[in-house]
């Protein structure tokens, strides 16, 4: 084991151990409203902002704070909304690329970088995660970070953003930590509090209206010594969203694929389409979902003399997601390789001669051919998250005082089953044209009968596959102890020191064998009928997206498609896929050692963090050996006891550890009386994301038959060294008038271990693939296929070195006393030593906003913009976000001291999401999901 020191660690370690020296040689008397300050209070929109300010200005270290002023009442309805607000904050719509983008804010990330590297932390403790999404339950790149879905504004007493690091901070945050700070009992002013919001949403695309409840009851003892406080929530909304994507058949993973040997009958007739590449799979997507929200939070506090204060809280937040989503696509591999009598006659096309894309063509047909797919996914979906903690702190004495924490959180993922039907579409003419990235594609296909179709069968779509996971249930624990000491000093600079101790232990899994489906030979191919087809996309489908898209498109219903596929799909299940599955374990101990500094007209910290990690990373390893312990016989093997078999594969741990020392020293210094100025240095470290670290493979294909000698897939690296950067953060604040400031500021992160999409080839043992009718691929755990040994190009993470460089601005003043606005810009620049952004980097983000408050009524309008974001990677190409800006408002009346109501609404610009692959010369994906406003009434005793 090796602890990997830096020349800044050697510096803060010297200066450590001359603090005692410095203070008796200067003896600078502290200036009265001097003072160490961890956090921010902003209790208010007007009144307080003048006091808050004069707070901020105090704090040693680079911290901004957006509070709620009521229950339920943050500055807008979601915490991450609010967040999105602040300097250097970047929100995402999803966890990530592949599951597309939503109408609520999910992920926060800080200064360029991606929602993993940031600390998120509830009161102080770390807090695991679930995901609703099964390609985000399951997927490489995905787990560190946290959903604030599950996060309901109506918890927050307040939110805390810190931009640098501090030898007494939680280590995690590689740009920063955002710590959500809930209410304590004794918080309260009076004895009894009862507070609840009564309301509804309504979402504007799919016409839903769905109910808002909130509750809160906080008793404390008449000698404010022993409090209790309950609250709970349960909120319901309906989802819509409208979509037309570019994604990738399974068997031909690429979103953007070139034209070869498969597609020989158009190039017999335009040989110069050779290495011409063509859009793969483009689709008319309608995903609904009904999603409800509830949990509560019990906390108990105990304070029986001023020294001592002991506070345990239980939290849990769980969300129903069951979804449908419908794709109806034309399948333009099957298109352009179709060979015989269904061989194409390519009547039209476009190239780009800029991106080497066929940008559009007009495909006819002799004889009905398969030209496209329809699947219909239906998924029962659930996430969870909840924690319990006990903390307390102790003033021994005048001169020392002691803290502690100690506490559990689990976070769940679910995706029970997953109603499947994937159906072929056979046409005599189908064809396409691209509109850019700003509009979604136009294609079409011209339908005829299903000539597969069984006797005196009305199938109008063929079976082409039953498929989806079932049983993803993946679990993500944390526990964690610490103490933490503060011994007060008051001599010369030398304000105090801390000291304390850390200890946890994460764990990331999937619990329970995941199972693979398929279709149910005994009846295959039998597929829906035309009665089945009862429902319809909406007749406002891809309003405001585009045209010349499929949009008169019939469906089941979810329980339509149930019905069908416990008969036809093989249940009960009974293959299991061990390369789906996946555990990591991470244990950490921490120490660390800080002092506070304080002088005439400054105040400041240096300190110092050693932390060392050990990860357990299961690998799942193919054999031939027939010696080993096999856990399954193939990728779908049945489930049951462990066996041996010489195509079997089995368990193996990957262990590894290391050490980290982690220096910092942050100064404040009053420049003049209106003019504070700040600077700070430290060195942190972010563990990769569990799922980065699993090694569970998702192979993509592998076959000969259509030219492709190398398979596809994505899989973990249990090698990753975690991202080490050394920060730098200056920023100067002018309070120009009450409750007024400007401020400018600089930073630079030096990452020397970034972690990137990369790829890595590999010699792999599967089950995958025996090659299918007219030089089809086949698929995965059809009968006959046999395991196989070929090489695979695997998506996985890879280290590098990156740098973000980046700026920032803050104004806000008063206008005309009851009026006020305020604005940011941020610039961060981020790209690893090969050039490529980095993932989640926006290089431009701004936000403008303005406020009206008297006693009774209070109006808010902000937007937001940002410019591109960098998603990773999807369907084998770069994903990016096309920048965009959201407008939000709210309104609010107070009726009395007792009632209140409040109106805010969300995505009130109706933005529709774009999205691109390696360059804007490959569209994507277009998404609309509509406007949601939210009405509420409150009650306060």
């Amino acid at each position: 084991m090796k602890v990997k020191q830096t020349p800044i660690s050697q510096a803060v370690f010297i200066a450590l151990l001359g603090i005692g020296g410095a203070a008796t040689a200067q003896q600078a008397p502290a200036p009265a409203d001097a003072q160490q300050l961890e956090t921010v209070v902003v209790t208010g929109i007007r009144a307080s902002q003048e006091k808050s300010l004069s707070v901020k200005r105090n704090a040693d270290t680079h911290v901004d704070v957006i509070s709620a002023e009521d229950i339920g009442k943050m500055p807008d309805k979601n915490v991450a909304d609010s967040l999105a607000r602040i300097p250097g904050v970047t929100i995402l719509n999803s966890p990530s690329g592949g599951s597309g983008g939503f109408d609520e804010r999910d992920r926060v990330g800080l200064r360029g970088t991606n929602p993993s590297l940031t600390q998120t932390l509830l009161d102080g403790h770390a807090v695991a995660n679930g995901d609703w999404f099964v390609l985000d339950q399951t997927g490489a790149g995905v787990g560190r970070s946290v959903s604030f879905s599950l996060l309901p504004s109506e918890l927050v007493s307040r939110v805390e953003v810190h931009k640098n690091a501090q030898a007494s901070d939680t280590e995690g945050g590689t740009a920063g930590a955002v710590n959500i700070i809930t209410r304590k009992p004794l918080d309260f002013a009076k004895s009894l509090t009862f507070e609840a919001g009564l309301g509804m949403v309504y979402a504007d695309l799919p016409k839903k209206s769905d109910p808002q409840l909130s509750a809160l009851l906080a008793w404390k003892n008449d000698a404010k010594t022993f409090g209790i406080l309950v609250q709970a929530f349960d909120e319901k909304r309906h989802l819509r969203r409208d979509g037309v994507e570019t994604i990738a058949l399974d068997s031909q993973p690429h979103a953007y694929q070139a034209i070869g040997a498969a597609e020989s009958a158009v190039t017999a007739q335009v040989p110069g389409l050779t290495g011409v590449l063509y859009p793969n799979l483009m689709g008319s997507a309608y995903f609904t979902q009904d999603r409800e929200r509830k949990g509560g939070v019990v906390s108990a506090q105990i304070k029986p003399t001023n020294d001592v204060d002991v506070t345990l809280t239980a939290f849990s937040s769980t969300m129903d997601a069951n979804n449908y989503n419908r794709n109806y696509m034309l399948a333009v591999p099957w298109a352009l390789q179709a060979t015989g009598a269904n061989a194409p006659t390519l009547k039209s096309y476009t190239v780009n001669p800029a991106s080497n894309i066929l940008t559009s063509a007009d495909l006819t047909y002799a004889t009905p051919t398969k030209v496209g797919v329809y699947d219909l996914i239906s998924r029962k979906a659930s996430a969870a998250t909840n924690f319990a903690n006990l903390e307390g702190s102790w003033r021994v004495n005048d001169k020392l005082k002691l803290a502690g924490k100690a506490g559990t959180s689990t976070g769940t993922g679910k995706t029970l089953s997953q109603d499947v039907f994937e159906g072929d579409v056979y046409g005599t003419a189908a064809g396409w044209k691209q509109n850019g990235i700003g509009q979604a594609p136009s294609f079409y296909m011209n339908v005829v009968a299903n000539p597969n179709a069984k006797a005196n069968a009305d199938e109008p779509y063929s079976l082409d596959w039953i498929f989806g996971d079932q049983n993803v249930v993946v679990k993500d624990k944390d526990t964690w102890a610490q103490v933490d000491a503060e011994y007060s000093i008051d001599s010369g600079m030398l304000r105090s020191l801390q000291f304390g101790l850390r200890s946890s232990q994460h764990k990331r899994y999937t619990d329970g064998p995941i199972i693979g489906q398929g279709p149910n030979w005994g009846t295959w191919p039998e597929a829906l009928k035309t009665a089945d087809y009862t429902q319809s996309y909406p007749s406002n489908f891809g309003s405001g997206l585009g045209q010349g898209f499929p949009t008169n498109i019939m469906f089941p219903t979810a329980e339509t498609l149930a019905a069908y596929d416990a008969t036809h799909a093989n249940r009960p299940l009974s293959r299991r896929q061990p390369t789906h599955e996946y555990s990591v374990k991470e244990t950490t101990t921490a120490a660390y050692a800080q002092g506070n500094l304080e002088g005439s007209g400054w105040s400041g910290n240096v300190g110092l963090r050693l932390v060392h990690t050990k990860t357990s990373t299961l690998v799942w390893v193919p054999t031939s050996d027939t010696t080993l312990p096999g856990y399954a016989a193939s990728a779908f093997a049945a489930v049951g006891p462990a066996w041996t078999d010489p195509s079997g594969y089995y368990q193996t741990f990957h262990d590894r550890s290391y050490t980290d020392a982690l220096p910092s020293a942050s100064i404040r210094i009053d420049v003049t009386k209106d003019v504070v100025a700040r600077l700070a240095l430290s060195r942190t470290v972010t563990r990769p994301d569990y799922t980065a670290l699993s090694a569970a493979q998702l192979l993509n294909g592998y076959h000969d038959a259509t030219g492709q000698t190398v398979g596809t897939g994505t899989t973990g690296n249990p090698d990753l060294d975690p991202i080490r950067s050394t920060n730098f953060d200056a920023n100067v604040e002018w309070y120009f008038a009450p409750r007024a400031f400007v401020s400018v500021g600089a930073f630079h992160m030096n990452l020397n271990s970034y972690i990137i999409d990369g790829t890595k080839r590999a010699t792999l043992t599967t089950d995958l693939i025996t090659p299918g009718p007219n030089g089809q691929p086949g698929q995965q755990g059809k009968p006959g296929n046999a395991m196989i040994t070929a090489p695979f190009d695997l998506t996985t993470q890879i280290n590098k070195a990156a740098s973000v460089t980046g700026l920032e601005f803050a104004f806000e003043t008063p206008v005309a006393g009851n009026f006020g606005v305020s604005a940011n810009y941020t610039l961060a620049d981020g790209h690893d030593e090969s050039g490529h952004v980095l993932r989640g980097s926006v290089k431009n983000s701004a936000n403008l906003g303005g406020f009206f408050e008297n006693d009774q009524f209070s109006a808010r309008l902000n937007y937001g913009y940002s410019s591109d974001n960098y998603l990773g990677r999807d369907r084998g190409t770069d994903y990016y976000q096309v920048g965009g800006g959201v407008l939000s408002a709210s309104l609010g009346y107070k009726l009395n001291d007792h009632f209140a109501v409040s109106l805010d609404a969300q995505n009130l610009n109706d933005p529709i999401l774009k999205y691109y692959g390696d360059n804007k010369s490959e569209p994507r994906a277009v998404y609309r999901n509509g406007r949601q406003f939210y009405l509420t009434a409150r009650v306060k005793y």
